[in-house]
């Protein structure tokens, strides 16, 4: 298994970080890989994580500054990630002949909804 392989599972986007050069590296990642490119970033904030809650960049991310951690709300989706990460770790270590690996995702309890209790 590819150290990385979660990022498959978490799934997500840069159509709103913009069009990264593949040499450039991005900042205050503290969840995901320090070297990871753009199309698996794009995965996993637009695939993921913008579908999956219903949202855009900005109710994260403060402006085009994606660095900066001024927002709850980013903090909150990093706990998130490490939570679903741990979840998928701890269940999920065998993979299903005919599914590959069950995951769980932000659209597992959210269903496109940022508060997933309908609040």
């Amino acid at each position: 298994m590819k150290k990385y392989y979660w990022i498959a599972a978490l799934a997500g986007g840069i159509a709103c970080i913009g069009a990264a050069l593949p040499d450039e590296r991005y900042t205050n990642l503290q969840v995901l890989p320090k070297d990871i490119g753009a199309a698996a970033l794009n995965r996993i904030m637009v695939d993921e994580i913008e579908d999956g809650l219903g949202v855009a960049c900005g109710y994260c991310h403060t402006g085009t500054d994606y660095a900066s951690d001024a927002k709850p709300e980013k903090r909150i989706a990093r706990a998130m990630m490490k939570m679903t990460l741990a979840t998928n770790k701890k269940y999920f270590k065998v993979k299903h002949p005919a599914f590959g690996s069950l995951t769980v995702t932000c659209v597992t309890c959210h269903k496109g909804e940022a508060f997933p209790d309908g609040k």
